[in-house]
């Protein structure tokens, strides 16, 4: 359908880092298309129904911490195409065996006296990088290999993001609550807890809900990738789905091509087009744990033992941070945790629009092995009961997806990996490859922009953003004006 076709760019995946990348190219003034293989847009930000009829959950990512933070994000006029974004009371509530529960708040100074004793360490050491978030934010979502706008601010968080989080924990609190708090934070990040830098996805998104907050996108968030692609054909571009792409010669003619993939991916698109030198490296990048996640429909809101649990976002269950620290060692082994950490969303406590009056849905899933096939529902459940008797009874329906399914439907998604690739200090450095542009190929004019590239996992299109910078300078358009 295509061959015929010329454009200035071409983009390979509609995810919100592919359809970012071209965002920034049709902005310039570029003639862009979009190719999605599947039939819907979004990649890892879509929404569906996948339970019962009017009840909406997201296929993928659900909270949206650097979504709303994104500098890139939020220069566009996304909330003109339908994306809003809706806060919940409480941004992370962690429940305790006995009744407690340790809470993360909006306002750091409401954290700092939730956490008794320990806030003041927490506070004086979080303070600092809350108030400077902003350009924090311009140098962390950046490549690693490039002098930093804000050094001073960088080396600040870098002091404390480059340690084990249990050991960052460790120092910070001396009682159970904000050790396991902060546990269960840095536990997104998929790494050993005992395992630099671990602490540095507990410090992001800590900041990021004291700073910004850990929104969901009203009615799902398909909605993101949504405004996103409205905001693109606004500026000229075209979108094709069902458009699969397993070899170069199937993109359309273009001067530029970006390719929102993984190195899994992209080593067969390429052929034996790549250098050998590239191609042994893609073929050396590191996938890690899978998820395995469930979706609910409730007749009713979730019984928690703490009535706090029912005004937060997030929940996170698994007991202490030892308990946690265990588990996330146990899949990083291979093995599968009898007691998983498991992340929770309500995202009816904050948009009521995704299920019926009276009813909500509840996005759950817990880390596994790379790949694994194991059905964690029992396991994932008996976490929930254990402080929300009574839970099981009041499921509607349920949809469960391992991780083989999870890659079956978005390929990004390499052995149920959310993340785009393992993110410990060999992958931060050289994702995929160690240079200061990692987004660009050995190829002309072939450019990389999917979570595998700088700065890593999260809906935030920081990656897209860069990539299409990167060819806009590689391709003679360094003078093009943002739009």
């Amino acid at each position: 359908m295509h061959a015929r076709l010329s454009y200035d760019a071409a983009v390979v995946g509609a995810g919100p880092n592919g359809l970012a990348a071209a965002v920034r190219l049709a902005g310039a003034g570029l003639s862009v298309v979009v190719l999605e293989g599947s039939a819907t847009i979004g990649g890892g930000a879509r929404s569906a129904e996948l339970t019962l009829p009017g009840f909406t959950h997201d296929v993928c990512s659900s909270v949206h911490p650097l979504g709303i933070a994104s500098p890139w994000f939020r220069g566009l006029p996304l909330a003109g195409h339908g994306l809003a974004w809706a806060h919940p009371p409480i941004p992370l509530a962690h429940p305790l065996d006995g009744g407690g529960v340790a809470v993360l708040e909006r306002g750091l100074a409401e954290t700092v006296k939730g956490l008794g004793e320990d806030g003041a360490a927490y506070g004086r050491a979080m303070g600092p990088l809350v108030r400077d978030a902003g350009r924090l934010l311009e140098d962390i979502l950046r490549p690693p290999l490039r002098i930093p706008r804000h050094p001073l601010t960088l080396a600040r968080f870098g002091w404390l993001a480059r340690r084990a989080a249990a050991d960052l924990a460790g120092a910070w609190f001396k009682e159970p609550a904000g050790r396991t708090l902060f546990a269960g934070i840095a536990a997104h990040g998929f790494l050993p807890l005992e395992q630099g830098p671990s602490a540095a996805c507990g410090v992001v998104l800590s900041l990021l809900a004291h700073a910004s907050g850990w929104p969901f996108a009203r009615g799902g968030s398909q909605r993101i990738s949504d405004s996103l692609a409205a905001h693109f054909r606004s500026l000229g571009g075209e979108i094709a789905t069902r458009c699969p792409v397993s070899r170069m010669d199937e993109i359309p003619l273009a001067r530029t091509v970006v390719l929102d993939l993984t190195p899994r991916q992209l080593v067969p698109l390429g052929g034996a087009g790549w250098p050998a030198s590239y191609r042994k490296r893609l073929e050396a990048f590191r996938y890690g744990p899978g998820v395995f996640k469930i979706d609910y429909a409730m007749d009713w809101p979730v019984p928690w033992t703490n009535a706090v649990c029912s005004r937060a976002g997030t929940v996170h269950l698994g007991g202490e941070a030892a308990e946690i620290a265990t588990a996330e060692r146990e899949v990083t082994a291979g093995r599968i945790p009898e007691r998983p950490f498991v992340i929770l969303t309500q995202p009816s406590v904050a948009d009521p629009t995704r299920a019926p009056e009276g009813c909500s849905t509840v996005w759950a899933y817990c880390h596994v092995p790379h790949g694994s096939t194991v059905d964690m529902t029992a396991r994932i459940e008996a976490q929930i009961e254990r402080f929300a008797p009574g839970f099981a009874g009041r499921v509607l329906a349920r949809h469960t997806r391992n991780c083989a399914q999870m890659e079956a439907e978005n390929p990004n998604l390499v052995g149920g990996d959310i993340n785009g690739g393992v993110f410990d200090w060999r992958q931060y450095l050289a994702r995929p490859v160690a240079t200061p542009t990692p987004y660009r190929t050995p190829v002309p004019g072939i450019y990389l922009c999917s979570a595998s590239t700088p700065p890593g996992g999260g809906v935030h299109g920081m990656c897209g953003f860069h990539a299409a910078e990167a060819a806009l300078r590689g391709s003679g358009y360094a003078a093009a004006r943002k739009r």
